[in-house]
């Protein structure tokens, strides 16, 4: 064979080998990018989109460490008769590759947030929370402990056990949402990291599967263990000072020194406040950051606004056929909410002056914020409480779009 036509024989061999090199390179790149485009914060997310993207996502290390493989192989079969200009590109092709199948290990989300691994707790006389900070707080049996929220903004998930119960602690600011939820799923012991966000709101991954949970709904949405739903587990969000009265024994989570001065601002809902949403509401008339708590009562929704509550003090309604009580708390921050009955007997309550509680209409007796006639002939009687949390409206109207809205 001609010298010309060895060299023109080599050239298209190369440049057949450099195209494919360059397609390998390109997957493993796309393993990193494509996650990274989607999952990410004030970006909406169609279900389909996501779905790709965290199948991406989860096939990503082997997919970009066979195409590192893939592209070293080519490298190593034209190097010797590849030019310079050839060498240096695939060489370039080699380190895009190499670095796809290195940073699909990588969590970006644990490195903005990092995780609180080996939690501690100290007395509730001992904290230095301030007074009228909120926490998340959790009773187990008599186990008591409490979480506060400028720490929870920034860890998003702590895994604990209280009352010999494995929980999940977990809060999404840019939502205002704090939920716990029981690990236990299926029998297996699951240990939850940060995993995104999904239109505003976070995303659970558990290490044991892989699978990727809704923080709102405590849904799986993603892999073996899709569409099974977590547990949840009581919780309050309270005032420090109000919790520490009713739990003086209680525990609370210390600030991990490592990362204390990255923790929320006292502010924070201020700031939060101003993000984007992806979430239109503009249909409902109601602000995308408008604060609701919301309850969900034998498959009915309703979301009340916090102002409004916070302004009346005491609210009487049904959700789902169920009277409730909606009241807030003596320090004119926290809320619960009760079932606004006892023994399928309606009460019917009066706000007490002086914030000395509430009374009942039909008795007289007189009910603390836990619920509880302290006074009267229904002394000693509790009320059941019902679960409600907090939300901002767009997280709540996107996973409850048929939700009733308090008006007032």
């Amino acid at each position: 064979m001609p010298e010309t036509q060895k060299i023109q024989a080599v050239a298209s061999k190369t440049g057949y080998f450099l195209a494919l090199a360059s397609m390998f390179a390109a997957i493993s790149a796309a393993c990193v990018i494509i996650p990274m485009f989607v999952i990410r914060p004030f970006r909406p997310q169609g279900v389909r989109e996501l779905e790709i993207a965290l199948t991406v996502r989860h096939a990503g290390p082997w997919l970009a460490a066979l195409c590192a493989a893939a592209v070293l192989l080519v490298m190593l079969r034209v190097w010797k008769t590849a030019k310079m200009g050839a060498r240096v590109a695939m060489a370039g092709l080699l380190l895009v590759a190499f670095a796809g199948a290195i940073l699909t290990h990588v969590n970006v989300f644990e490195k903005m947030f990092h995780p609180y691994d080996s939690p501690s707790f100290e007395n509730a006389a001992k904290s230095p929370v301030d007074s009228d900070d909120k926490v998340l707080a959790v009773k187990v049996g008599t186990e008591a402990r409490a979480y506060p929220i400028r720490t929870m903004g920034y860890h998003h998930i702590v895994n604990d056990t209280v009352g010999g119960i494995p929980i999940a602690v977990t809060y999404c600011t840019l939502c205002h949402t704090g939920l716990v939820w029981s690990r236990i799923v299926e029998g297996k012991l699951l240990h939850f990291r940060l995993a995104g966000i999904n239109n505003g709101n976070a995303l659970l991954r558990d290490e044991q599967t892989n699978s990727i949970w809704q923080q709102s709904t405590g849904e799986a949405i993603f892999g073996p263990l899709k569409g099974q739903q977590l547990k949840p587990i009581r919780s309050d969000e309270l005032s420090f000072a109000l919790w520490k009265s009713e739990q003086p024994n209680g525990q609370v989570l210390k600030s991990d020194p490592l990362y204390a001065a990255e923790y929320d601002p006292k502010d924070w809902e201020k700031h939060v406040a101003r993000t984007p949403t992806v979430v239109d509401t503009t249909k409902s008339g109601i602000g995308p950051h408008e604060l609701m708590l919301g309850v969900v009562v034998a498959g009915a929704s309703k979301a009340y606004p916090i102002e409004a509550i916070l302004r009346t003090k005491l609210i009487q309604d049904r959700v789902g056929g169920q009277p409730l009580l909606v009241v807030v708390g003596p320090d004119q921050a926290s809320i619960r909410v009760f079932e606004g009955r006892l023994e399928n007997a309606p009460l019917t309550f009066a706000r007490g002056v002086a914030d000395q509680g509430m009374s009942d209409v039909e008795t007289g007796s007189v009910w603390n914020f836990q619920g509880c006639a302290v006074e009267g002939k229904l002394a000693g009687r509790c009320l059941t409480e019902i679960d409600a949390h907090k939300d901002y409206w767009f997280d709540w109207m996107n996973h409850h779009p048929e939700s009733a809205v308090f008006r007032g």
